[in-house]
């Protein structure tokens, strides 16, 4: 018997509020997987970390006192020296989380811990929501859900406390908000303020906005309206986003990425090729589908490429977004993913020192939707064992992480 046949709707138990007591077994292990998770983080690293600000709430500090840089920013990675001020190269969707906890004091480390964990957890305990919304019915939902949880690199970026990791953590709850709101009732502003705020955290999660905006205005009745109302929140975060440029480094179009100091000579040779450009393209591909494990001498006898690592070894049910097809809302989710992962490929690096190819986190709740889509073609035992072989891996990237320097 299918197993989605064996739970029908009508007769599962309800918990009160309407949930069923799977979902609220789903949120209890997604809270606890999570807390728990950054609770090993923080005493991981806080030994090593401890004698190093975090950059973030120095940051948001300097914003209290009307400043945009620090002087302990000199000499940091992605640091930029205008005039003798010294600023760092960062969204302010990464800044901004941090400003009420530097208003209230006393975080310190764990501040980065706190921010990263609370949008991380917020995505997961959606993430039976998003599957749900796109077709995936009964066990199966579980399943997509506990493979947006805990086998996609967002568990891996939510519990480090690192605030590189907090923009992908960001624009996954963003865009999981949006798609929730496409598959429902579709209010266009709120549709653009979701991926506004995402672009504040993310740029290029911003390319979504050109197949979906277009469908909305196609489908929709009053189509000035609706355009207007998609399209003037991410005006605004577009002139926010301009006016923190200016404010830092003078121009509106200078993020701070091509003119910042990076130590690894490597990254600057790279970058040196062009902050986007096709000749970046092949590296790029090769992190996020060719790069294995390395070998080691010792238990436990192979390694992570700190570089990136193919997202067929971190998450292998990803694949199954295949199963969806590419008619109808399939291939509006396949062109969003798309666009969105063109200038992650020409981009000049793709990070350093993580558990697989992390930019990829911006167009995976894309896949995560086509997933869904794809449950009712699902065989059954094939997918879940993808589903399971995405949670060890993303498992064991934590663990192999976990004696390891994030905050940079």
């Amino acid at each position: 018997m299918d197993a989605e046949a064996a739970i029908p709707a009508a007769s599962t138990p309800r918990a009160r509020f309407g949930a069923t007591y799977g979902d609220l077994l789903f949120g209890l292990a997604v809270a606890v997987g999570y807390v728990a998770a950054t609770f090993a983080a923080f005493h991981w690293h806080s030994p090593v970390t401890g004698s190093f600000p975090d950059r973030m709430l120095t940051l948001a500090e300097r914003i209290l006192a009307g400043h945009l840089d620090s002087p302990l920013f000199r000499g940091t990675v992605d640091s930029v020296e205008i005039g003798g001020r010294f600023y760092i190269a960062v969204g302010p969707l990464q800044v901004i989380p941090y400003v009420p906890l530097a208003a209230i004091g006393g975080f310190g480390q764990t501040a980065g811990f706190l921010v990263s964990a609370a949008f991380g957890l917020a995505a997961a305990m959606l993430a039976l929501p998003l599957a749900r919304a796109y077709g995936a019915k009964g066990a199966n939902a579980y399943w997509v859900a506990l493979l947006t949880a805990f086998g996609s690199l967002l568990f891996f970026v939510s519990v480090f406390g690192n605030f590189y990791f907090l923009a992908q953590a960001e624009s996954f709850l963003l865009l999981t908000i949006f798609l929730i709101e496409w598959a429902g009732p579709r209010r266009a502003a709120v549709l653009g303020a979701c991926l506004g705020l995402s672009f504040l955290a993310r740029p290029t999660t911003l390319l979504a906005a050109a197949p979906f905006g277009l469908a909305l205005v196609r489908r929709q009745d009053r189509p000035i309206a609706r355009a207007l109302a998609f399209g003037l929140p991410i005006v605004v975060a577009l002139a926010f986003y301009g006016w923190f440029n200016w404010a830092r480094f003078g121009s509106p179009l200078e993020s701070g990425y091509d003119i910042s100091y990076l130590p690894q000579p490597g990254l600057e040779a790279r970058r040196a090729l062009g902050l986007f450009s096709v000749l970046q393209v092949p590296e790029n591909l090769r992190l996020a589908f060719l790069t294995g494990f390395q070998p080691l001498g010792h238990p436990p006898f192979f390694t992570a490429n700190p570089y990136g690592l193919s997202m067929l070894l971190v998450s292998p049910a990803l694949v199954t977004a295949a199963w969806a097809g590419f008619r109808g809302d399939a291939g509006l989710l396949w062109a969003a993913a798309g666009l969105v992962a063109v200038p992650v490929f020409l981009y000049y690096g793709g990070g350093y020192f993580q558990y697989g190819f992390r930019y990829s986190l911006d167009f995976t709740p894309f896949l995560i939707a086509l997933v869904a889509l794809g449950t009712a073609r699902w065989r059954g035992l094939p997918e879940r064992l993808l589903i399971v072989a995405s949670i060890v891996s993303v498992g064991y990237g934590i663990l192999w992480c976990g004696n390891s320097v994030l905050r940079v």
